[in-house]
């Protein structure tokens, strides 16, 4: 199948922080745009003969990094969007061993980074044993993986357990890929990362193809967006508009409107000349943000900013909070949310939508005052995509949260596994996880 970059937008940034005073963050330097980049026909599980994998040990590289409370999943969409890779390679009879990374353990292993509980959840998914083994190389790895038996699954340990996977050091790749006869990426998440356990492998293991779920991510979001239909519009959320001017600049170029939501919006309102209180303002991005703006009406696009804020008197759940048009927001106080009128404004200039991208929150939606914006935007999506004549793409952690929490991820299009990767595809980069695969 062909990959083809995909015109998508990312949400990287943290919600929680979508809104807060800007003394919490730093500025990124922002990522000058390249030109897209079309990659070429890679090949896929699909392509291979029975031949090919029945009895072949697989190293699979999955993206688990789910979110936890403890040694609890909070949401497992990332484990249950791997499994049709899984059972297509167990029903194969393959012999199928997952790898993944979990957090950012700083100096070895830590046991709250520990893969046990994907490997719990994905036995119960496939209704089977997931023997979770005790690292990610080794001999103690090579015995468990020479032992098994076709249709069985195994789990290494947190390859981020050792810093030679994202430095993608040669010979901890070469003990990573000892055990195994082949290689599938089903990683979108990871897949622009030049990381051991992405890239590193396909020098070692061939065929190196992708899983279901990497070529459903490119494949869809190419077709729906790329040549989507038109009018499109992308709603862009986040906090910083050093994070997100490649691609704002890139959106600009292909859709029609563009809603921007989040802590962003401050930046914005200030370039227009309007005060914004305590609110989080990138000031070196000011004049960014004025350049936007002028390339949007040079292009005869549409960006639409609020029209009214809900403010707080503090970064609190327990805040007073008012609603101000977007021109009067008090000294002293800071928008944490869309208000009322701008989410009905959202909803005429999506009605006539064919595609839209949500890729960020309108406010800080874990705190029920500030809720609002993002869950009707949510609802206006859903139901535009329910009634058939929109193709909805929600992409981005904080996003997918908001959706499932407001219990409308079902009426969406698609929802995405993809963030940093998501990005990088639109400044026009290769993914480095998937430039590596086989060609067909």
């Amino acid at each position: 199948m062909k990959f083809i970059s995909a015109v998508i937008l990312a949400l990287t940034a943290t919600n929680a922080a979508a809104f807060a005073p800007a003394s919490s963050f730093g500025v990124r330097q922002a990522v000058a745009p390249e030109s897209l980049i079309e990659l070429e026909a890679k090949k896929s599980i699909s392509d291979l003969s029975d031949a090919e994998l029945k009895g072949k040990r697989v190293l699979v590289r999955c993206d688990v990094n789910v979110p936890l409370d403890g040694k609890t999943i909070t949401d497992d969409t990332r484990i249950r969007s791997s499994i049709p890779t899984i059972e297509y390679l167990k029903g194969k009879g393959a012999i199928v061993t997952v790898c993944s990374h979990l957090g950012r353990p700083k100096d070895g292993p830590e046991d709250k980074f520990s893969l046990a509980p994907c490997a719990t959840r994905m036995a119960e998914l496939l209704g089977g044993d997931v023997t979770l083994a005790p690292d990610c190389i080794g001999d103690a790895v090579g015995k468990i993986v020479a032992d098994a038996k076709e249709g069985d699954v195994i789990m290494l340990e947190n390859t981020r357990f050792y810093k030679e996977e994202t430095k993608n050091e040669p010979a901890f790749v070469e003990k990573l890929a000892a055990p195994f006869d082949l290689f599938v990426n089903d990683a979108f998440g990871t897949a622009h990362r030049a990381h051991a356990s992405t890239e590193g492998v396909t020098k070692f293991l061939s065929p190196a193809v992708s899983g279901f779920l990497l070529a459903k991510e490119l494949e869809y979001l190419d077709g729906a967006v790329s040549n989507g239909k038109t009018p499109m519009a992308a709603i862009v959320g986040g906090s910083k508009v050093s994070s997100k001017i490649t691609v704002l600049n890139a959106l600009l170029d292909k859709c029609d409107k563009i809603i921007i939501g989040g802590g962003m919006v401050f930046t914005f309102l200030k370039a227009k000349g309007l005060p914004v209180g305590t609110s989080l303002v990138e000031d070196d991005y000011v004049e960014t943000a004025k350049e936007v703006l002028a390339k949007a009406e040079k292009l005869g696009k549409e960006i639409l900013l609020p029209s009214d804020i809900i403010v707080a008197d503090a970064f609190s759940a327990d805040a007073n909070i008012q609603t101000v048009p977007v021109d009067a927001i008090p000294d002293g106080w800071m928008g944490l949310d869309n208000g009322p009128n701008t989410t009905a404004e959202q909803k005429e200039a999506l009605s006539t939508c064919k595609t839209v991208i949500m890729n960020g929150p309108m406010g800080v939606f874990e705190f029920e005052k500030f809720n609002k914006g993002t869950f009707g935007i949510v609802d206006i999506l859903a139901d535009l995509s329910k009634n058939g004549d929109c193709i909805t793409i929600i992409g981005g952690g904080d996003s997918v949260a908001a959706c499932e929490q407001s219990g409308r991820a079902g009426d969406m299009s698609h929802i995405s596994t993809g963030g940093g990767a998501s990005l990088e595809l639109l400044e026009g980069k290769v993914l480095p996880g998937v430039a590596a695969l086989a060609e067909q």
